[in-house]
């Protein structure tokens, strides 16, 4: 019956493309048949090789649909394991050789000989497959198995078999999936046990893991008869139409449904059980066949024969959906009664049409060749490049006594104090006192100053309320590490004044206790769009707009065009107003004398952090006014706390508060938003108003 089917299939495909078989219709050109005209279906996989293998035979590619079938059945998912394995560990020779000697690498078998016998040869494999584990860790599963299938050429090698599509298809198809799958879960071991166990599932297949089509070729498509539900196919063709699978009480358990409708199975089946699932057996084949039938829109093939098993000379016919409909579920006592039940199920039906099947032959479908010619591949006339890069404040260069910024943005909040700490004071002395004295004697430097935001970073997720024995506790436990045994009595008195302390933040504003604030962020981390931003121009606006335009250290010449991302120390609502807040563990004396407000505002314009604290105070802005209905700059902007941590004792507390005009910061936000400077206001009569 396959053989049959194909060659009936290549008899109508050469006629198509001689002009002899296709569609006609009133109004419209013919059109020859194409293989994507013509849908068999069958009822499982082993059908659907049969034919397909005929087909193929004959040079028509085919494409088998499933509802059922996974890609984690195939041979390359058994493959794809053995390589992950091998580049998992590669310096193991068993699963190695293995993943050389599978079947898809279809390496000759003089290479894998040569391997047992030359060293070297063995080596380079080894150092090959080293390779594939490096690109694994850094990059991800799919990147190497893109790597090795190019090292093997086997796109070149696959396309020239027969079914080298399907296995290409199928070995990108599982790439993604694992790519997928990579991103939950941890390391190279993980992800070999999830494909281990979903080789073990294959049969059961979800959504994402149904075989995809080859290509979008012209394909002739062997579809299930389930999956081919709902679905219209110009010619349909069901060769093995007359097959049964009839229940004899051989399988269990035996499935059935009691008198009430209820499914039920059995391991001990009586005859009645059986007659009666075989019965349920042969509704269900008739739903199926009506499937069958009504998917053509123009013609319908069938396969009918006198079906017979084993050495049984009766006939089974009539167990098949089709035969008991030809029958009336009568036996068919002998072959010839078929022709007389097809003749009169006929009845001069025109549409229907009774024929003896036709012949087998090797005539092949040579399809035509596409004669498409590649057009020259278009030339942009500019660069791709648009120096599209993520800034920060540590971008930003300040003059020539400071040091260089980064082009990086940092990646976590300690990793900003770090380079910010290592920028203030590069040459600042790493040893640290054994033991402590005041907190004007703690170290200097990146690390310490680190510490001093960490111990902070800590006391606002603690909600600021800490009392003495937990602070004491979270502190030893940090300066053990670091054998700062000796300062734990300084900082742990030194952080409880500080959390307990009210904070002057400008005049006419009730001072802030930072155990008692209730809405807080702690290192709120920030991103905002900078569309070819000037930094001149930026530096120009602040030194303009802050600290009465005093002189100060020019920042150098660099474009911002991407995103400006930071990461802000504490943002806060206190009294109806939001504020920024920035820790500062710069050394300014040996004592609380040296933090007075003019020495604090010095170290701020040195080392320009009105750069930072403005560009803070526009991203707070720029949050308010997508979160607040009615936000006011005015109203609502509270300012920018810099808090220098070791003056908090001071008669200054070591704070120092400001508070930019609302104009500086809508020019930054029309700035970073590439938008020009809004004209001045016109005298009224130049606008034509009377006031």
């Amino acid at each position: 019956m396959a053989a049959a089917c194909a060659s009936e299939i290549v008899a109508l495909l050469n006629g198509g493309q001689q002009g002899h078989a296709g569609f006609a219709q009133n109004g419209k050109e013919f059109r020859g048949l194409l293989p994507a005209d013509i849908a068999i279906l069958v009822r499982d996989g082993k059908e659907a090789q049969a034919v397909r293998s005929e087909l193929s035979a004959r040079g028509v590619r085919s494409v088998y649909l499933s509802d059922k079938d996974s890609v984690f059945a195939a041979q390359e998912a058994h493959d794809l394991l053995a390589w992950l394995k091998a580049c998992a560990e590669p310096d193991v020779e068993r699963p190695l050789r293995a993943a050389l000697a599978c079947i898809t690498l279809n390496l000759p078998l003089a290479e894998l000989e040569r391997l047992n016998q030359d060293e070297l040869a063995w080596e380079a494999r080894v150092m090959q497959f080293r390779g594939y584990r490096a690109i694994w860790r850094s990059q991800g599963v799919l990147p190497m198995l893109r790597r090795l299938l190019h090292d093997f050429q086997l796109p070149q090698a696959l396309i020239a078999r027969s079914d080298g599509e399907r296995v290409l298809t199928n070995l990108l198809h599982l790439s993604e999936l694992l790519q997928q799958a990579a991103a939950e879960l941890d390391g190279e071991q993980a992800l070999i046990r999830h494909l281990a166990e979903h080789l073990a599932l294959s049969g059961q297949a979800g959504e994402e893991q149904i075989l995809r089509l080859e290509s979008d070729e012209q394909l002739v498509k062997v579809v299930t008869i389930h999956k081919s539900k709902g679905l219209e196919y110009p010619l349909v063709f069901l060769p093995f139409i007359c097959s049964a699978k009839p229940v004899d009480g051989s399988r269990l358990p035996l499935h059935y449904h009691d008198a009430t409708g209820k499914a039920q199975v059995s391991l001990k089946p009586t005859a009645e059980l059986i007659a009666q699932a075989d019965d349920e057996r042969l509704a269900e084949d008739l739903r199926l066949l009506y499937v069958a039938l009504t998917r053509a829109q123009h013609a319908c093939w069938l396969g009918v024969t006198d079906l017979k098993r084993g050495n049984n000379n009766s006939s089974v016919l009539h167990l098949s959906a089709l035969g008991y409909l030809l029958g009336g579920g009568a036996l068919l006592t002998e072959s010839a009664g078929l022709s007389r039940w097809l003749e009169d199920l006929q009845q001069g039906c025109e549409a229907l049409n009774y024929s003896e099947m036709p012949e087998a032959s090797e005539v092949r479908f040579n399809p035509p060749r596409n004669e498409a010619i590649l057009l020259a591949p278009l030339i942009p006339k500019r660069k791709a490049a648009e120096n599209w890069w993520i800034a920060s404040y540590s971008a930003l260069r300040i003059g020539e006594s400071m040091s260089a910024g980064s082009d990086e943005a940092p990646e976590s909040p300690q990793a900003q104090k770090l380079f910010d700490d290592e920028r203030l004071d590069p040459d600042a002395p790493r040893e640290v006192i054994a033991s402590g004295g005041d907190i004007h004697r703690f170290p200097r430097g990146p690390s310490p100053g680190t510490f001093l935001h960490g111990l902070l970073e800590w006391a606002g997720n603690e909600g600021f309320a800490a009392d003495r024995q937990s602070v004491e506790d979270a502190i030893a436990r940090r300066c053990n590490r670091r054998g700062w045994e000796g300062w734990i009595g300084t900082l742990s008195d030194w952080l409880l004044h500080l959390l307990q302390a009210p904070l002057r933040i400008g005049a006419g504003q009730p001072p802030v206790v930072f155990e008692q604030l209730t809405q807080y962020r702690v290192e709120m981390e920030f991103w905002f769009a900078s569309h070819k931003v000037d930094v001149l121009k930026l530096d120009e606006l602040v030194r303009q707009h802050t600290h009465n335009g005093v002189a100060r250290v020019a920042a150098e010449p660099v474009l911002l065009n991407g995103m400006f991302k930071g990461f802000i120390d504490l943002t806060f609502e206190h009294e109806g107003r939001y504020y920024v807040a920035d820790y500062k563990s710069n050394w300014l004396g040996v004592d609380d004398l040296a933090y007075t407000e003019q020495a604090m505002e010095q170290s701020i314009l040195d080392n320009r952090y009105d750069l930072q604290y403005v560009l803070y105070l526009l991203a707070l802005h720029r949050q308010l006014k997508v979160r607040l209905a009615d936000y006011d700059y005015d109203r609502h902007m509270g300012g920018a706390l810099y808090l220098f941590l070791r003056g908090t004792q001071a008669a200054s507390q070591g704070v120092f508060f400001t508070r930019p005009p609302r104009e500086l910061i809508e020019r930054l936000d029309r700035l970073f938003q590439g938008k020009p400077e809004q004209p001045k206001a016109e005298p009224a009569w130049e606008q034509g108003v009377l006031l």
